[in-house]
């Protein structure tokens, strides 16, 4: 028979309570540094967000967007799982913590960060000249520069292998080019579409076709020909700066091109780093539905007793509470293993489709909970989950992810 534990041992570690919170008792897998780096956080988005993000998505705003920026660069979360140039170098973990902590506030801040941090900085620290990582990812850790990641465009999204913007070559021209790069300036032109941050930005990362395949450019936004015309009228992410970039024969010098990349494999990775803190990112909104419903079932009488002692009540809240905890610690598996270094893209897209469809799904169910409720921005629920119809839409839809998954599965690609 297998040992049994003795009674000094069982006393000495006693099983703690139930957490309704922490049901899996998943804190105990964080570290002291974890927590006050997701506390910052947290008390941050309760100051800042908050008390004002149910008006800045009725209105269709971000005001003050810059000020929000250059605070959240003093509390290191701008490129914060990078090293260096002012970076935090957090690990990947606290930056999925930290994502967490802003989508229970909204969307639109996360996004706000994500893009910062993880494409537009990611891509100039990862695929940069050391001259572009000293010029622009201080001041961006900082806040003080906004950056944008240019990608999708109208017509081309899950396929951007197609993508018409183009860089050329231009004959002569200045060129301050150091080595890495050499030859004339570059002109480039087209269009790119839903960018977050693009109006407010101060420097854009733009993917163009050149004759040397897809190259990434550091595109200062003051740069005549570029233009960044806000896109109004969304349904989502209403607390959030999208827009489209225009680009009409922008010309750059030589060394504006990321010199370390060609092809796909730039932006893809980008979006895989992003796409990670999305896992984190979708549990925040399906957290803040969930406490709302749990709240309110507890409060809210009808037959005179509170709805949270009816069965179907009940059951909803628990099928909420174990997909919610489970997609958490999904979350905190794949950051380990980004810390590791062990990290697959396959392995982002099952965490990426799994949370954000889940979470969906829980904002779903808080809102039958609440009833009518469930649709007033007194309560943060049908907020979250049309939130969350981009997030399921953005960098990577569920069919292109399903399809990673399959190809990974079967070894079979369905793509084409």
């Amino acid at each position: 028979m297998p040992a049994q534990p003795s009674s000094a041992s069982s006393a000495a570690s006693p099983v703690p309570p139930f957490d309704p919170g922490d049901p899996l008792g998943l804190d105990d897998l964080l570290s002291d540094e974890d927590r006050a780096v997701r506390d910052t956080v947290r008390q941050w988005t309760a100051d800042r967000v908050l008390p004002h993000i149910a008006e800045w998505y009725e209105a269709g705003e971000l005001p003050g967007i810059r000020e929000l920026a250059r605070e959240l660069g003093s509390i290191g979360a701008l490129g914060m799982s990078l090293t260096g140039y002012g970076c935090a170098g957090a690990s990947a973990v606290q930056y999925g913590l930290a994502c967490l902590e802003l989508e229970a506030a909204d969307s639109g801040i996360r996004s706000l960060v994500s893009v910062q941090g993880s494409l537009a900085m990611y891509a100039i620290w990862r695929f940069g000249s050391e001259e572009q990582k000293q010029q622009w990812l201080p001041r961006m850790a900082a806040g003080e520069v906004i950056g944008c990641f240019g990608l999708t465009e109208p017509d081309h999204g899950s396929d951007p292998a197609g993508m018409r913007t183009y860089a050329k070559r231009a004959a002569g021209g200045t060129s301050r080019s150091s080595g890495a790069e050499s030859g004339g300036d570059w002109v480039l032109t087209g269009r790119k579409m839903w960018i977050t941050n693009g109006s407010v930005a101060g420097v854009a990362v733009v993917w163009a076709r050149t004759d040397e395949g897809i190259r990434g450019f550091v595109v200062p936004t003051d740069a005549p020909g570029f233009a960044a015309p806000e896109i109004k009228h969304k349904w989502s992410l209403r607390a959030s700066v999208t827009s489209e970039l225009v680009l009409d024969e922008v010309r750059l010098p030589a060394d504006a091109v990321l010199p370390e990349v060609t092809g796909l494999r730039g932006p893809l990775g980008c979006l895989s780093h992003a796409r990670y803190g999305i896992a984190w990112g979708s549990m925040g909104a399906a957290r803040a539905s969930f406490e709302a419903a749990l709240d309110y079932a507890k409060t809210r009488e009808q037959f005179g007793k509170p709805i949270g002692g009816f069965q179907l009540t009940q059951a909803k809240l628990a099928d909420m509470a174990v997909e919610l905890h489970k997609g958490i610690l999904l979350a905190h598996h794949l950051g380990l293993r980004m810390d590791a270094g062990r990290l697959r893209p396959e392995q982002i897209s099952f965490g990426k489709l799994n949370n954000v469809r889940e979470a969906i799904e829980i904002c779903r169910t808080a809102r039958t909970i609440l009833g009518a409720n469930g649709i007033s921005l007194e309560y943060p629920v049908m907020r979250h989950a049309t939130n969350l119809e981009s997030v399921l839409t953005y960098e990577g839809t569920v069919e292109m992810h399903q399809l990673v998954l399959g190809k990974a599965l079967t070894g079979l690609d369905a793509f084409r």
